[in-house]
């Protein structure tokens, strides 16, 4: 039995491109002296547990290559349109057994940790299903309504999802194949696995694994990965 990691990042990342005025992929660019997509990478590779990693990037990607971080992980230029199609094309692409683990990461998540990737191994590699990375709702929730508060939704039992995501090979590709043979909406890979009918695990996750969606986002990594290198280098 084998651990992949999968990281889905053909995407342009255009809000913050449309920001920040230029069209490099939000994947690429530096936070703290490193691209993006290297702090994942680099959590992968210290974790002992995972046999590859593979990037699926898009056809007519440059950066990966350019930025020689092939010695992280294996770069497929199978992306597609959307994250379920590029997910779907990376495990098509990738030699693995129905029962090996797939660990699908976010590329603009660069908190990721050693710490969080094993948390989520030891959580589920018994489990006959599979989960993911997710934290407890914890902000008061409003339901919109033409710009305006109507009312206050319930957080009981509402978590906020996170990755990495992990799933049997074989459990994680007919749950995609199935989503997309009937036209239904994937946002992520545990909810193609609840279509197919499975519940996948929660397992607390932590505040630092966010995902870069705006500009400001980046300030808040910046921060964050900066100020953990600096204890680093204090320690070493």
């Amino acid at each position: 039995m084998a651990f992949f990691a999968l990281i889905p990042a053909a995407g342009s990342g255009s809000r913050i491109a449309s920001v920040l005025g230029d069209q490099l992929p939000k994947q690429y660019r530096r936070v703290a002296g490193k691209p993006m997509i290297q702090y994942a990478l680099e959590a992968f590779a210290a974790c002992k547990v995972i046999t590859a990693s593979y990037v699926v990037v898009a056809a007519d990607d440059t950066e990966f290559d350019q930025l020689k971080l092939n010695h992280y992980a294996h770069a497929l230029k199978v992306g597609g349109e959307t994250r379920y199609a590029s997910v779907l094309n990376g495990l098509r692409a990738i030699e693995a057994d129905e029962d090996d683990w797939i660990l699908v990461h976010d590329a603009a998540r660069p908190g990721l940790t050693v710490g969080l990737i094993d948390q989520l191994i030891e959580s589920l590699s018994k489990d006959s299903v599979g989960g993911l990375l997710a934290m407890p709702v914890a902000d008061t929730l409003k339901q919109e309504s033409d710009g305006h508060a109507s009312q206050t939704v319930s957080r009981d039992h509402l978590w906020q999802a996170q990755t990495p995501q992990m799933f049997r090979y074989g459990l994680l590709f007919k749950a995609l194949q199935q989503a997309g043979a009937r036209g239904q909406t994937i946002t992520d890979e545990a909810s193609a696995i609840e279509a197919y009918g499975f519940k996948p695990k929660l397992v607390i996750g932590s505040a630092r694994n966010f995902k870069v969606t705006q500009a400001d986002d980046l300030e808040l990594a910046e921060c964050l990965l900066g100020h953990t290198q600096t204890m680093k280098d204090q320690t070493s």
